[in-house]
């Protein structure tokens, strides 16, 4: 099975539907598996006291709440059934994580493969158990959570029913700075619960979830949106289209490249070891019964002759018959 890759429409849709839309005719074309939404309820998701984080205020302002500025972005439940059906049509998988019960509620009836829980509900218990009282599988993000807390989340979800667990690795901050991705982080998450394991990329271009998935990632999130400059709090710090579709690509080419991990000779190379390799063969003309020395024998190609692997075992060996210069050494 190859990378899975979720393109994150999340809330780039800005509350409009023909802009959501067009979010999944570019994750089509860009190759995805998945787009994915987000569904809340804004009073369920959000106090009034909720202030923004700085980077929602460096993108919409720092006027207003948090409340106000997702109020902007929510869709309907009619709009959500609408895009899973606009999905279906354009054969890509529909996904949208829910933010709150009421929400988690609704999508259960949209019947989603699997449940994508965010970083932020990692310590949100009530939240924990619903998700995986319907026993199917989660993918499940790190971002903020140090493995204490991880595994707390994971043993929530395993006993009370959920179905297979995979974790991906998170930086929560938009632009996530690079020196603070750890990509390593995923081995450690791998080792730790035997699990699948994933990236979910903050940070801009293509380059660090193209890295992930050559560290052995088997599912990639990234945002998209159709114009970085739009207003809104994730856009900058999401892909416009020809970047998702040029990470899809590259991601696409890696993978065959992975293989199983086996060193071994590969059927494309095994026919150049002759061409490539050496044999041990005269340096100078030798005549019949004398001693083979450092200074009479080298190593050349081809490789079909005696391996000099057995350099010591020939020194001090006596010709068997003349051999000219490079000529293939004989015992």
């Amino acid at each position: 099975m190859g990378v899975l890759i979720i393109a994150e429409a999340g809330v780039n849709h800005n509350g409009d539907m023909k802009l959501a839309k067009r979010l999944i005719e570019e994750a089509k074309k860009a190759g995805a598996d998945i787009v994915k939404f987000q569904t809340f309820v804004p009073e369920r998701e959000v106090s009034k006291y909720a202030q923004k984080a700085s980077y929602q205020k460096e993108t919409t302002g720092e006027a207003g709440s948090q409340l106000e500025m997702i109020k902007k972005l929510q869709l309907s439940e009619e709009n959500f059934i609408e895009l899973k059906r606009y999905c279906e049509k354009l054969s890509i998988q529909f996904l949208s994580t829910p933010s709150d019960l009421e929400s988690l509620e609704f999508l259960k009836e949209l019947d989603m493969p699997f449940w994508k829980i965010p970083s932020n509900e990692i310590t949100d218990l009530p939240y924990l158990i619903e998700i995986a009282k319907t026993n199917k599988p989660v993918i499940l993000s790190t971002g903020m959570s140090t493995m204490e807390e991880i595994q707390q989340a994971v043993q929530v979800l395993n006993t009370n029913g959920s179905g297979e667990i995979s974790l991906l690795h998170c930086t929560t901050e938009y632009p996530a700075p690079l020196e603070e991705v750890n990509l390593r982080a995923m081995n450690t998450l791998k080792e730790a619960f035997q699990c699948k394991v994933g990236y979910s990329d903050h940070t801009l271009g293509i380059h660090v979830p193209i890295a992930a998935a050559a560290l052995g990632a088997v599912i990639i999130e990234k945002h998209f949106t159709l114009d970085s400059g739009m207003e809104g709090p994730d856009h900058r710090a999401s892909l416009e289209p020809d970047q998702l579709k040029q990470m899809v690509e590259a991601i696409r080419k890696i993978e065959p490249a992975l293989g199983d991990g086996i060193k071994r000779v590969t059927s494309s190379e095994a026919g150049n070891i002759i061409v490539a390799r050496k044999s041990i063969v005269a340096d100078k003309e030798i005549k019949k019964g004398e001693t083979f020395t450092e200074e009479n024998l080298t190593t050349k190609r081809p490789g079909n002759g005696i391996s000099p692997m057995r350099w010591e075992e020939i020194l001090g060996q006596k010709a068997k018959r003349d051999f000219q210069e490079d000529e293939m050494i004989e015992i």
